[in-house]
């Protein structure tokens, strides 16, 4: 990314672009197919230059929501989204910031039990025979053979047919299989016998789904999740498995450069991210990929879209480690979830279920000094809040979401801090196209009271009244959210 000022401010008009472009397909309902016209009638109706056009057109195409054909008929054409490279970098990033194993499993125990408990209420015919095909699969794993398939946790997500849990459940798992990878019994026997406990746990599940148990399902769930903890604190060996090898070996769907770009992030997590250092100069690169110069090159620009590594031209340049950011990744995946459509309660019963687990560790943190700190501020800033209507409404409405996202950060759980700001985007676009009206004085007073008693809740150790002051405040500003 250039320094020079003119291309700065060209890059941010074309990030501006980028976000009319992709409001204007949510506006016509995500028409897959439809061109949204030439480049030219593109460039008179955004007021922009060919070049501010074609790298807001790069975004677009980044976002996985529209690709520019060429010729008679083409145009820039919406298409079908696909969360999979973004879904890629986010497991990218999650490994830079060092995602534990114990937060993995925490954030398992969040969401799966609440996967399972919706699949319980939404199974049809079709998840039977899809979740009994999986388990029928598991049925025919042999030692020595390839790795047993770990669908089912996929599958049941599916089955809940919430799109967002169905994405945060994907990325679990990813990170579980890596996990998994470095992991290893101590005789063909004990793998055996690990798989067989593994195939009666997700038999059993499957069998409370079915039968429309939720409840013993989700109770199942939390159970199966927690002896999946024990067995991989027992036999893992330390790190990350490393993702796919090189394009061509085990390529994940779509284009071969979002694949290169995917394997080059796995090496650079794999070699330290080492961040400043050179990966290694284009020549090179392309030598050990053996792709053509325009795939290296798109993979390069998904790279620092993602900002996961910089090219640098020049004596001593190459392709440079950065550090990277989950802003690009989330705005993708809030993108996806759009045109997925998922509903008002499925946003909300994740939304707070991972607000419940925050707050539960907070409480338990409360003598650490962040926490203190955190409770004493806020308790300070709310005692000496003006509560007339000469205030701030949109301020306010700010502080509510800071707010959240501080018993996030406190919560410490990188992964479930992650998942809660793609909600909050989701949320913002929702009311920014929406049109909603501003909260009014009286509903800021209502929020800072709820703020007040949670964290005099927290403060005093009681776990429980806090969950349940959270609950009822997260109901009572759900206008403010959704």
């Amino acid at each position: 990314m250039s320094s020079d000022p003119d291309t700065g401010a060209a890059n941010k008009l074309a990030s501006k672009v980028a976000r009319r472009i992709e409001a204007d397909i949510v506006r016509r309902g995500w028409a897959v197919g439809e061109s949204l016209g030439s480049e030219q009638s593109l460039q008179q109706r955004y007021g922009v230059s060919r070049s501010v056009l074609r790298e807001a057109v790069r975004l677009v195409e980044h976002h996985q929501v529209a690709r520019m054909r060429r010729g008679p008929g083409g145009g820039l054409l919406i298409c079908e989204p696909d969360a999979g490279p973004a879904t890629r970098a986010m497991v990218i990033y999650l490994e830079y910031l060092g995602t534990t194993l114990e937060d993995l499993l925490n954030a398992r125990l969040v969401l799966e039990p609440l996967a399972a408990a919706l699949a319980a209420e939404r199974m049809d015919e079709a998840g039977i025979r899809r979740l009994r095909a999986v388990l029928r699969a598991e049925e025919q794993w042999r030692p020595g053979g390839p790795a047993p398939p770990d669908e089912f946790h996929i599958a049941l997500a599916e089955r809940s047919k919430s799109p967002v849990l169905q994405l945060f459940v994907d990325i679990l798992m990813r990170l579980t299989t890596r996990y998994a990878l470095r992991s290893q019994t101590d005789s063909a026997t004990e793998a055996i016998e690990t798989v067989d406990q593994l195939h009666g746990a997700h038999a059993a599940i499957a069998a409370a789904v079915t039968a429309g148990d939720a409840a013993r399902a989700k109770t199942l769930t939390e159970r199966h999740v927690e002896a999946v903890t024990a067995w991989l604190q027992r036999h893992h060996r330390g790190g990350l498995a490393r993702g796919p090898g090189p394009p061509g070996t085990e390529a994940p769907r779509g284009k071969l450069a979002e694949s290169l770009a995917a394997t080059i992030g796995d090496e650079i997590a794999a070699d330290g991210w080492r961040v400043g250092s050179v990966f290694g100069t284009e020549t090179a690169l392309l030598e050990r990929y053996r792709v053509s110069r325009a795939v290296f090159r798109e993979a390069v620009r998904l790279l620092e879209y993602h900002s996961v590594a910089q090219m640098r031209r020049g004596p001593g340049g190459g392709l440079i480690v950065t550090t990277p950011r989950a802003q690009a990744s989330i705005d993708t995946i809030a993108l996806y979830l759009q045109y997925r459509k998922p509903t008002r309660d499925d946003l909300r019963r994740v939304r707070d279920a991972i607000e419940i687990d925050n707050v539960a560790k907070a409480v338990k943190r409360r003598a650490d000094p962040e926490v203190a700190a955190f409770l004493a501020a806020h308790r300070s800033a709310l005692h000496g809040s003006r509560r007339d209507a000469a205030g701030d409404v949109g301020q306010a409405a700010a502080e509510e979401f800071r707010f959240h996202f501080g018993l996030a950060q406190l919560g410490g759980n990188a992964l479930l801090e992650l998942f809660l700001r793609i909600i909050v985007e989701l949320f913002r676009r929702n009311w920014s196209s929406t049109g909603q009206p501003p909260p009014t004085w009286a509903d800021v007073v209502a929020v800072e009271h709820a703020h007040l008693r949670i964290l005099q809740a927290m403060q005093a150790g009681d776990d429980s009244l806090a969950r349940y002051r959270l609950r009822r405040h997260l109901d009572a500003a759900a206008s403010w959210w959704l």
